[in-house]
């Protein structure tokens, strides 16, 4: 086994499994776990989908949960007492993943923020980090997160311009790198990552979607994290080991309770 550990800090295990058996999950665990990732953040989207989302992870104890509603599911039932209980269990590490996305939906705009607002209070009454989706809402996005004192959390699977990276930093957020960075088209957002402070920067599958180069096209898998740190660490002119590390060490201090 690769001595060097990695941790996806965002993932949707469920989605890579048929049924309601957690041991589905064992050999796609096995296989992260054999290039060195040691923690799986499983990240819930749905009301409707959180409890089955639960039992798969249940028995994995290197699978850690969060407790959101996706901006792109709200729609399909948002009920803010329910995502206060479930939030609050001690096995949720972060709440989320939550945000805006106008690109796909501008019908529920409202709906969308209003449910982002509940997020960002429940994350700040728990003391629990929030996990950010946005997409080509960014000034909205910034602006409820800092009308909302929000305290700690990542944009997720970040493919935005530096502006919006910095307002994030500046905020006290860190930014997390999927596979895309490894896509032909995407030298902007690598001109971004170059940027990146070390100390604020994880690192993410978001499987099963964006496979990493050279994988790109099939189903994604947690130890497709691997290609994500090599990459970015390319980018950034340091180490694997250093970038494993780094990250690492960031994401255990914003999921703390992880």
């Amino acid at each position: 086994m690769d001595p060097i550990v990695l941790i996806d800090s965002h993932c949707h295990l469920d989605r890579l499994v048929e049924g309601d058996d957690p041991q589905a999950l064992a050999p796609i665990l096995d296989q992260a776990r054999d290039r060195g990732v040691e923690q799986f953040l499983c990240v819930s989207v749905s009301q409707a989908g959180f409890e089955r989302m639960e039992a798969l992870a249940a028995p994995h104890q290197d699978v850690v949960i969060s407790c959101g509603i996706h901006p792109l599911d709200v729609q399909d039932g948002f009920d803010p007492d329910w995502l206060a209980d479930k939030a609050a269990q001690y096995h949720v590490v972060a709440i989320g993943e939550t945000g805006l996305d106008y690109y796909y939906n501008k019908d529920t705009i409202d709906l969308q923020q209003q449910a982002f607002a509940s997020h960002i209070e429940l994350s700040r009454r728990l003391n629990k980090p929030l996990i950010i989706h946005t997409r080509d809402a960014r000034e909205d996005t910034i602006a409820m997160l800092r009308d909302g004192q929000a305290e700690q959390g990542v944009l997720h699977c970040f493919t935005e311009n530096w502006a919006m990276a910095k307002a994030a930093l500046d905020l006290g957020l860190h930014i997390s790198i999927s596979g895309i960075v490894t896509f032909r088209n995407a030298e902007a957002l690598r001109d971004v990552v170059r940027k990146i402070p070390l100390d604020r920067l994880l690192v993410e599958t978001d499987s099963p979607y964006l496979a990493p180069v050279p994988y790109r096209g099939k189903t994604n898998q947690p130890a497709y994290v691997r290609e994500v740190a090599q990459f970015v660490a390319d980018l950034k002119g340091v180490r694997y080991e250093a970038l494993a590390q780094a990250t690492g060490e960031n994401y255990k201090k914003l999921f703390s309770l992880a």
